[in-house]
């Protein structure tokens, strides 16, 4: 939650004026249980949108933005949540386990992503799923640092 790509995307979210919630999984920092390795960070995600929700005005729009874990915990929280509007994948770690769930993933997806992250190819990402917008940081690895605000402005722009 306190990671400098995150917080730069929540605080350009909500200088565009979109509510925003960023948390810990399980087990992180001050937060309650146990790290999961992928089904209980799932359903964090889940239980912290029907917390924002209940916060929001009924039918507001609803999307999901992660980075590198968290990336793989909204995209797959997205096939199980209603009503989600978007999910953004920021570096999005393919090269650990099976993403073959993003070809049928119901949800408008936009990748944000380095050419040279270490985690995730951008050729093998493009042939997970069709049409898959990507935006590649130029010169960026997988930790983005120093392009934080390329991140949050990319993120701000897919959701606009």
């Amino acid at each position: 939650m306190d990671n400098p790509v995150v917080v730069a995307t929540a605080t350009a979210l909500v200088r565009g004026q979109l509510a925003t919630l960023r948390f810990d999984f399980g087990g992180v920092g001050r937060s309650e249980g146990t790290h999961g390795g992928g089904p209980d960070e799932v359903g964090d995600v889940q239980a912290a949108t029907e917390l924002l929700r209940a916060r929001l005005p009924a039918g507001a729009p609803l999307a999901l933005a992660g980075y590198s874990f968290g990336a793989w915990a909204a995209l797959n929280a997205a096939a199980l949540i209603p009503d989600v509007a978007h999910v953004v994948a920021v570096g999005p770690p393919i090269a650990f386990g099976d993403w073959a769930f993003l070809r049928t993933l119901a949800v408008p997806v936009t990748v944000v992503v380095g050419d040279r992250d270490q985690y995730c190819d951008v050729p093998r990402l493009r042939s997970l799923r069709e049409n898959l917008p990507v935006h590649v940081l130029h010169h960026a690895d997988h930790f983005l640092a120093g392009r934080e605000d390329e991140v949050a402005a990319a993120v701000v722009s897919a959701l606009a």
